[in-house]
């Protein structure tokens, strides 16, 4: 089993859009393909900055390659995002608002029976 944390410093100024998004176009293909969501999370604002970040579960690395590949290629997926990036001004304007997105593969340190985690 592994973890995947990925984490968004963003301007407050998109954080409504950016939720809404998340859970009407990203979350339901992930969903779809496979990926289990463990949660997302956001910090109050702080100096106009907002952190979001979410913890997903796979079985493997391999699996979450396999679900990547089906998101990425879902056409109806990618033209809703598309969509997005148009309303919010284009991709080179959300790099403006976006001010950091990171993602890395965490693994737990005590055993499954221990959390509330399958």
């Amino acid at each position: 089993m592994i973890y995947r944390r990925k984490t968004y410093q963003i301007d407050r100024s998109v954080l409504a859009s950016f939720n809404e998004h998340f859970n009407k176009t990203l979350l339901p293909t992930q969903l779809k393909y496979g990926a289990r969501l463990v949660g997302r999370w956001m910090t109050k604002e702080k100096d106009g900055i907002v952190e979001i970040f979410a913890i997903w579960q796979y079985d493997s690395y391999e699996d979450y390659e396999e679900i990547e590949k089906n998101v990425k290629s879902d056409k109806e997926h990618v033209d809703l995002v598309k969509s997005w990036y148009k309303k919010m001004g284009g991709k080179e304007k959300l790099k403006e608002v976006f001010l950091e997105i990171e993602q890395d593969f965490i693994e737990s340190t005590v055993p499954p029976e221990k959390t509330i985690c399958d």
